[in-house]
C-alpha cells in the first residue's frame, strides 16, 4: 500500500482522481479535500473529506474508503463477528484501549486541521474511542495515517485479502463496464 504524498493531500481531486472516485462511489464525491491513500494499482482508495459538507451538514468522517472491492472485503470481516471480538478485547486489554483512544485523539487532531465544527467536537468515527462500529472507517484511517496509529484498523487491514488482485482495481472497473482490462494487473 502507498500513502499519497503530502503534496497531494489537501489540494482536492484532479480530474482523473475525481473520475475514479465517482466511478468507485457511483456518485460525485462531496466535500473531498484530497486523496489520503492510493491502492497499489494507483487508484485512490481513501479520500479525506471536509468536516462540513458543501450543503452544511457536519461530517465527522475525515477518511472515507472509496474502493468498492476493499469495502466488500471489509464487509465480509464485519459479518464474521470481528467487531464484537475487538470490542471485547477493548474491555479486557488496557493497552489496546489506550492505543485506540490515542487513535481517536489523532483522528480529531487531523480533522481539526481542516476546521473547527462544534457540532462534531469530540466525535471521531467508527466507534472510537470505546466501541467498534465500522471497520471501513478504521481501515480508511489505518491506510491514511499509516501503520501504528490505529491498532484495530491495522488489525482489520492485516486480515483483508489483497483486494486489488488478480487484476488492478482500474481493470476490474473496466471489466465491469464491459471494456477490456489488463489481466496482468497494470493500471
Amino acid at each position: 500500500m502507498t500513502k499519497a504524498p503530502a503534496s497531494e493531500r489537501g489540494r482536492g481531486l484532479d480530474d482523473a482522481d475525481e473520475a475514479a472516485v465517482t466511478r468507485q462511489l457511483g456518485r460525485v464525491p462531496r466535500g473531498v479535500v484530497g486523496v489520503a491513500h492510493r491502492c497499489p494499482c494507483g487508484e485512490p482508495d481513501v479520500v479525506a473529506t471536509e468536516p462540513v459538507l458543501p450543503d452544511g451538514t457536519p461530517f465527522p468522517t475525515l477518511y472515507y474508503l472509496t474502493c468498492p472491492r476493499a469495502a466488500a472485503a471489509i464487509g465480509t470481516l464485519e459479518s464474521s463477528g470481528l467487531m464484537r471480538r475487538m470490542e471485547q478485547r477493548l474491555e479486557a486489554e488496557p493497552q489496546l484501549a489506550a492505543d485506540y483512544r490515542a487513535a481517536h485523539e489523532a483522528y480529531l487532531r487531523e480533522r481539526a486541521e481542516l476546521g473547527d465544527v462544534p457540532q462534531i467536537a469530540g466525535i471521531s468515527a467508527g466507534g472510537m474511542p470505546t466501541r467498534v462500529k465500522c471497520l471501513h472507517v478504521l481501515v480508511a484511517h489505518a491506510l491514511a495515517a499509516g501503520p501504528g496509529v490505529n491498532p484495530l484498523g491495522d488489525e482489520a487491514l492485516a486480515a483483508l485479502p489483497e483486494w486489488w488482485r488478480p487484476v488492478s482495481c482500474h481493470d476490474a472497473d473496466l471489466e465491469a463496464d464491459g471494456l477490456p482490462g489488463d489481466a496482468e494487473g497494470g493500471s
